[in-house]
């Protein structure tokens, strides 16, 4: 204690709180250090990886790499020998013999892809950021295997099995070797196989060369084919850039080429490419994409081809066929049960041997050696025109098809036809020809043809409406004089049969056929031979009117047609001077005709022979018999006169005392059948027949649906 009692002060002192900055060093550096020791870690751990990598070539990482893969891609991935992955030194090494990637279980192959050795260097940096980059590939005895599923709703290369992932994208390839290289493409609902082998590709800087080619073979819908091309610009493609592709392809005799520019490798969605063909027959270049046509001559056509999912649409199509042109443009569906085509076409000139097929004619056996000798070949009897080819009812229940297609000219010696227009369709069998027009002659022709493939045999529906047409236009170039000429014509022929061909279907018919003459004019030595008024003749050819018109009342050639035989029904001609009846017929079956006109005066001839004039023979040998039995007869007869009285009485044989009843004009212009003809003075004829054939069922006529 002090002096003054006061407790003494202690010795000892307190320690100063230190400074703020201090306070806070301490944890960064303790951060510092966990930091420093972390990195030193991780890289020691990298170091460790790497090195243990680099020792051991990563070759344990084997099964994790096939799980880890085949789990990302849902796809079994295996590698069935030497496997590989390290750094070396910075970028990775992957070296992987035996791989296989696997293909959905649908596919007809089990490899997706498949590769004797795969030996590259992966930039790694370029993974992080999602654009692959490859420093080298050396690929040997590779194969891709790409196929889609019979409904065309997923593809062996779109990784999921839902179908919905992304399809796998070629990666950037700085250098690369690729050696036996094979592509396989499989598409069903095309029926398309097709096999590529390509030729060795290296590459250095990025830049492969001037071009990679390939070679290949395949099946078309059962068509074979070969085919060759090349990618043009082989570097833009390996960079994921557009493509060059020109392909040349030979199948069933047609010769193929294509060519454009593609975005990307195998992506041809709404790319247009040019495509060439020719050839010997169009049918068979039309075969392989399944729609069926009557064959043609040699053709050439090029158009423009754009895919959009299942239709492929060939637009701005010019070419010829035969000595026909063609323009215009049609879409190929193969979206649904069967193939469906749709197509808008022109032909300014048609020549009518390319005609030929559309009936069952061999078009170049009639350019070469003519119709008869194509109707042989057609399976057609001898003296036969009706072709017996089959128009090829098996193929036209695989396509649908809905086509506009016109005609600005038929080149035709003797028949003038322009303004040809057609549309055509076709559903599952059932074929419609309906409305088909054309002018013929200054005269509109209107008609419906059905063809009915779901039955077998087929039926077939013919009705042709003919308005009034100029005679001497019809008729021009079977020697029907123009100047002078002023009678029409028009008529209907409406028959139904059965057969798959042209023969067959008219060898069956039912039905009627139909033509009236108008009032008119007519120009030609031809009548007054069928009349054969030899009174009139001869004076005519004297005083050198042989080109006089002849007058023309009305007139009615009209048949009942009853299974493929044609009865006269009836044949009746009311002309200023003369009433010509015809009677007998014709048969689809036999080609065979038998008929026999007969004009009787209505006015007194000296000289007449007034005996009928008979045309038979065959379709494509008709025979006209103008001296016959009844002709004789009545020369045997004036013959007989001569000698009992004198000489002129012979003539007395030939005197046709014009008692001829002129027709009743209204039942000829409605065309009505024979019971339904009139006498002028409205008396049933008896001169015109019955319509009736001894070669045909004598059953009840159906009313004619006329137009008359």
């Amino acid at each position: 204690m002090n002096h003054d009692g006061a407790a003494p002060e202690t010795a000892t002192t307190r320690p100063e709180p230190p400074a703020p900055d201090v306070v806070a060093e301490r944890p960064r550096r303790r951060i510092w250090r966990v930091v420093r020791n972390v990195a030193i870690g991780f890289v020691t751990l990298i170091a460790a990886i790497w090195l243990v990598l680099f020792i051991t070539k990563g070759r344990f990482l084997k099964e994790p790499f096939e799980r880890t893969v085949a789990h990302l891609i849902d796809r079994p991935v295996k590698v069935g020998g030497d496997f590989q992955l390290y750094f070396a030194p910075l970028d990775i090494k992957f070296l992987a013999e035996g791989l296989t990637v696997a293909n959905p279980d649908w596919t007809t192959r089990p490899h997706l892809f498949a590769a004797k050795r795969i030996d590259t260097r992966i930039a790694p940096w370029s993974l992080l950021f999602g654009r692959r980059r490859l420093r080298w590939l050396d690929l040997t005895d590779a194969s891709l295997d790409l196929e889609w599923n019979a409904a065309h709703t997923a593809n062996s290369w779109t990784f999921t099995s839902d179908g919905k992932g992304k399809p796998f994208e070629l990666p950037v390839i700085d250098r690369a070797s690729l050696v036996s290289t094979a592509l396989r493409y499989r598409d069903p609902r095309m029926d398309l196989l097709a096999d590529l082998d390509f030729s060795t590709i290296r590459s250095r800087d990025a830049r492969i060369g001037e071009a990679v080619r390939f070679t290949g073979k395949g099946r078309v819908r059962r068509t074979p084919f070969t085919l060759n091309g090349a990618l043009l610009t082989p570097n833009d493609t390996a960079a994921r850039g557009r493509n060059r592709l020109v392909l040349n392809a030979l199948a069933a005799r047609n010769r193929i080429t294509m060519s454009g520019t593609l975005p990307s490798l195998a992506d041809i969605e709404g790319v247009p490419l040019a495509v060439t063909a020719r050839g010997q027959n169009a049918a068979e270049l039309l075969g392989i994409l399944g729609i069926v046509i009557p064959q043609t001559r040699d053709y050439r056509l090029k158009a423009t081809l754009v895919k959009r999912e299942a239709a492929y649409r060939f637009g701005d199509m010019t070419g010829r066929f035969g000595d026909s042109d063609i323009v215009g443009a049609f879409t190929v569906n193969n979206g649904g049960p069967r193939v469906h085509v749709d197509a808008d076409l022109t032909t300014r000139s048609l020549d009518i041997i390319d005609v030929a097929p559309f009936i069952g004619y061999n078009p170049d056996l009639v350019a070469s050696r003519g119709v008869a000798v194509a109707a042989r070949a057609a399976g057609a009897a001898p003296a036969r025109l009706l072709p017996d080819t089959s128009l090829r009812a098996e193929g036209l229940r695989a396509f649908d098809a809905n086509v506009r297609y016109r005609v600005a000219r038929l080149r035709s010696d003797s028949v003038p036809v322009t303004d040809l227009s057609v549309t055509v369709a076709l559903d599952d069998g059932l074929l419609d020809l309906s409305p088909f027009k054309f002018t013929m002659a200054r005269g509109t022709v209107a008609s419906d043809i059905r063809f009915d493939w779901r039955r077998r045999p087929a039926r077939v529906d013919y009705d042709f409406r003919m308005a009034d047409t100029p005679i001497a236009q019809l008729l021009g170039g079977f020697g029907v004089a123009e100047a002078g000429t002023t009678g029409t014509i028009r008529g209907r022929l409406q028959l139904q049969g059965d057969g798959d061909t042209l023969h067959d279907s008219l060898a069956t018919a039912r039905g009627r056929i139909a033509l009236v003459i108008p009032q008119g004019k007519l120009t030609t030595r031809n009548v007054q031979l069928s009349e054969l008024d030899l009174g009139t003749f001869i004076q005519k050819m004297f005083e050198a009117r042989l080109k006089e018109p002849v007058a023309l009342n009305c007139g009615l050639v009209a048949f009942t047609v009853r299974g493929g035989v044609a009865a006269a029904d009836p044949i009746l001609i009311d002309t200023r001077k003369n009433v010509i009846t015809g009677r007998g017929g014709f048969s689809f079956a036999t080609e065979q005709i038998d008929l026999a006109f007969r004009a009787d005066a209505k006015k007194f001839s000296l000289f007449s022979g007034q005996s009928p004039v008979g045309i038979g023979g065959y379709f494509s040998e008709p025979s006209l018999a103008v001296v016959t039995p009844q002709l004789l007869g009545r020369a045997g007869a004036g013959l007989g006169l001569a000698v009992v009285a004198a000489p002129p009485a012979a003539l007395l044989a030939f005197v046709d005392p014009g008692d001829a009843k002129g027709a009743a004009c209204g039942p000829v212009l409605a065309g009505a059948t024979a019971k339904a003809q009139r006498t002028r003075d409205g008396k049933p004829r008896d001169d015109v027949g019955t319509g009736a054939s001894g070669k045909a069922e004598d059953k009840p006529r159906k009313k004619f649906l006329g137009i008359f």
